[in-house]
């Protein structure tokens, strides 16, 4: 069980009502940080999010030599890869911590230096998500690696050479390995199969920008020409989508309405049909998005999740914690996780009707359908929720847990909250700005 520091005491039943903003997408601005090691002078990038990947990654850059600094506005950070330098092992394991993005640093510092080190990585428990398929692609491109005690040791004996991939499953993690890794070796790469998500068209955008060539057909094939340098980048992140569509999901489960500003309809748009379809309500204006519950019974659907544009999987959990007050009975299909409704356990405790099940239901056969793996969940609803003890799993199921507490009738003690930060900027700030009835469990009020 996690510390005191790390509980928070939700008081449930109140509409969530106000204003808030979403900075840049978590799921781009490390990456693009990333990138900044590439460059041949110093980069800029603006509306940064103050999350805990941010700072791991920062921390990262600096170990090896990266001048890390805010710029002038909120949000902007300068990243200076001038003096690039190898980094101690041991102080490498100690900021990577649970986060993954280490592994995309490989290709950076294998152009950069000719070696690179990464330790074992963590993240979200919410299914497999192997790493070997990353090293595969460095091997591809001609790089030399040794499994050591502490983790892995790569080197790149000469310039890394272009090749041809084909990514099994449209995986976001391995096509930004190869694009980071692609831009400066010699030739032209072919990635097939390639995750098109709107983070990956910002990020191939910020190298664009670094002087990269990279176009993308519209099968999936990205093609990337080897340049022998990049300079650095200015560059302002896309707003985070994912962050956006939670606070839309915490809207219509507690009966409110939040104005999400910063959020955009472009990169939106699937989530939002889905939102309208459950009976949820939302205005478009040029500063962002206004979503809420216009009263009466929302409406049970099918769904089914995919890689971009279909459906994202990270929309899931907030929008199922809305499906519970549905009048009906919804489907659900997770075709990119194969454990991600695991969280859904927790809601039952607190009174919602989920069954989970090991067929491909409600559309499409998809990859977990013969594995054995708990992957669709039928939700009845109306359920009235009640407050409950509940321990964060991941990030979105952890947001999720947070949404459930606050449509709840009760008080819910809800533990590891901390890895809330993982990727949701000031989450604290913005409940208290919503009217959240929060406070930490000595008594203070958020």
């Amino acid at each position: 069980m996690t510390g005191t520091d790390d509980v928070l005491l939700v008081h449930g039943g109140t509409p969530l009502e106000g204003e808030i903003r979403v900075r840049g997408a978590k799921n781009l601005v490390p990456k693009a940080m990333v990138a900044a090691l590439l460059g041949s002078g110093p980069s800029r990038l603006r509306n940064v999010p103050d999350i805990r990947d941010v700072r791991v990654v920062r921390g990262l850059l600096q170990l090896h030599g990266v001048t890390v600094r805010p710029g002038d506005e909120p949000g902007e950070l300068i990243l200076d890869p001038s003096h690039v330098e190898s980094a101690n092992v041991a102080d490498i394991d100690a900021h990577a911590g649970s986060s993954r993005i280490p592994i995309l640093f490989c290709g950076p510092l294998l152009h950069r230096l000719g070696h690179a080190f990464i330790p074992g990585l963590g993240g979200c428990d919410i299914g497999g998500r192997p790493i070997d398929f990353h090293f595969e692609v460095l091997r591809q491109f001609g790089a030399t690696i040794e499994k050591r005690a502490d983790g892995q040791y790569l080197e790149a004996p000469q310039r890394l050479r272009g090749t041809k991939i084909r990514l099994p499953y449209p995986s976001v993690g391995s096509t930004e390995q190869v694009l980071l890794t692609a831009v400066l070796a010699e030739g032209v790469t072919e990635l097939s199969n390639a995750a098109v998500e709107p983070e990956i068209e910002d990020l191939i955008c910020v190298l664009q920008k670094m002087g990269a060539i990279i176009s993308m057909d519209t099968d999936r094939t990205i093609r990337i020409t080897g340049v022998d340098r990049l300079d650095g980048y200015t560059h302002r992140a896309l707003p985070d989508r994912l962050e956006a569509a939670s606070w839309a999901s915490a809207a219509l489960a507690t009966e409110g309405n939040i104005y999400v500003r910063g959020a955009q309809q472009r990169s939106m748009m699937t989530f939002l049909n889905t939102f309208r379809r459950v009976g949820g309500a939302f205005e478009i204006d040029d500063k962002g998005i206004r979503f809420w519950h216009p009263g009466g019974a929302l409406n049970a659907i099918a769904l089914e999740t995919d890689v971009h544009p279909g459906f994202q999987t990270d929309w899931q959990q907030p929008l199922v914690v809305a499906l519970t007050q549905a009048a009906g009975l919804s489907i659900v299909h997770e075709t990119v996780y194969e454990s991600r409704l695991g969280f859904t356990s927790a809601l039952n405790q607190m009174g919602a009707h989920i069954q989970l099940y090991r067929e491909c239901l409600g559309g499409s056969d998809c990859r977990f359908g013969q594995r054995n793996f708990l992957h669709s969940a039928v939700v009845s609803g109306p359920t009235r929720l009640q407050g409950a003890d509940l321990v964060i799993p991941d990030l979105r199921g952890g947001f999720s847990y947070l949404i459930a507490a606050l449509a709840a009738q009760g008080t819910s003690r809800v533990h590891g909250i901390d890895l809330i930060n993982r990727g949701y900027e000031n989450f604290m700030e913005k409940l208290e700005k919503l009217g959240a009835k929060v406070e930490l469990p000595g008594g203070s009020l958020v």
